[in-house]
C-alpha cells in the first residue's frame, strides 16, 4: 500500500486588472459611471484604507503616473491612464464584476484585461517561507504605501522545457565546490524588498500561458522612501550574472501608478 497525499494545486484566489486608456473628452462621463454601486453590490471592499493585508473580496483604484516599455510590446498597458484591480476567492464574483464593468464603459475607453490566479506555493519549503514570507511587508493603507507598480511577464519556451527540479535551482544561490557563491539566485536578489515592498503575484490559469497572454502578473506597493529599493531590486533581478533565471524572462511594460480612494479620482 502506498500513500496518496498529493496536495492540491487548484486556484485559491482569482484576480483581474482592468487597464484603461481614457480619452480626455471621455473622462468626465467616465467619472460619473456607477462603479462604486457595482462594487458595493458585489461586496467588494476598497483596499485604500485597509491594513493587515488584502480584504477577502477586494477592489482598488490606481491612477497612472508613467510607464516604461518592456521586452513584450503591450500598448494596452503601456498607455493605460488608470487600472482597477479586483480579487476574490470566488471566480464567479470576479467574472461578474468584469462583465458588468466592461458593459458600463464607453466604447471610446480602450481596456486591456490582465487576469490570473493564485495557487498554493510550489517551490517554497519551510526554510524559504521563513526567509521570503514570514516577515514580508503586508498591504498597508494608501497613506503609508501610495505607490503601485504592475509588471506582467512570461518565461521562454526553454524554461518550460525544464523539469520542476531544475527550475527550482534558479531560485537559490549557486556555489562553487569550494563554497564560493557564484550567483545569488532569485531569492537573494530580491531580498532587499522583502521588508518594505508589498508583493502580489498571479499566474495564468494555464502553464505555460496561451499565445498573447502572460505567464505571470506581478504587482507591488511601497512607501515613497522604498521606491529606490524597488528599482534596485528590479535591476538585481534583471542582472543575469547575479540571477541567471532572468535569461528566461520576457517582461511586459513596467506600469507605475498612485493608489486613490475612489473611481472618480482616477480621472482628476
Amino acid at each position: 500500500m502506498r500513500a496518496d497525499e498529493v496536495p492540491s494545486t487548484d486556484p485559491i484566489r482569482y484576480g483581474t486588472y482592468a487597464c484603461m486608456a481614457v480619452p480626455r473628452g471621455a473622462r468626465q462621463a467616465a467619472a460619473d459611471l456607477p462603479v462604486a454601486r457595482l462594487a458595493d453590490r458585489l461586496g467588494l471592499r476598497n483596499e485604500f484604507d485597509l491594513g493587515a493585508d488584502h480584504p477577502p473580496n477586494a477592489i482598488s483604484f490606481l491612477r497612472g503616473t508613467g510607464s516604461v516599455p518592456g521586452d513584450i510590446a503591450d500598448s494596452g498597458l503601456l498607455r493605460a491612464d488608470a487600472v482597477v484591480h479586483v480579487a476574490s476567492a470566488s471566480a464567479a464574483l470576479v467574472a461578474e464584476f468584469s462583465a458588468e464593468f466592461t458593459r458600463l464603459l464607453d466604447p471610446a475607453i480602450r481596456t486591456r484585461i490582465l487576469d490570473g490566479v493564485v495557487r498554493p506555493m510550489i517551490y517554497t519549503g519551510l526554510g524559504m517561507f521563513n526567509f521570503a514570507y514570514a516577515h514580508r511587508a503586508l498591504q498597508q493603507p494608501a497613506r503609508v504605501m501610495p505607490n503601485a507598480f504592475l509588471i506582467p511577464m512570461s518565461k521562454t519556451s526553454a524554461w518550460w522545457q525544464k523539469d520542476w527540479m531544475e527550475r527550482h535551482t534558479y531560485f537559490l544561490p549557486r556555489y562553487h565546490d569550494s563554497g564560493r557563491m557564484l550567483a545569488e539566485g532569485h531569492a537573494l536578489a530580491a531580498a532587499a524588498g522583502i521588508p518594505c515592498i508589498m508583493r502580489r503575484f498571479y499566474k495564468n490559469a494555464a502553464e505555460p500561458a496561451p499565445p498573447g497572454a502572460y505567464d505571470f502578473i506581478t504587482y507591488f506597493e511601497c512607501a515613497d522612501e522604498a521606491i529606490p529599493t524597488f528599482y534596485e531590486v528590479c535591476a538585481t533581478l534583471r542582472d543575469i550574472a547575479r540571477n541567471p533565471e532572468w535569461k528566461f524572462v520576457r517582461e511586459g511594460p513596467t506600469w507605475r501608478g498612485q493608489r486613490v480612494a475612489t473611481w472618480a479620482e482616477l480621472f482628476e
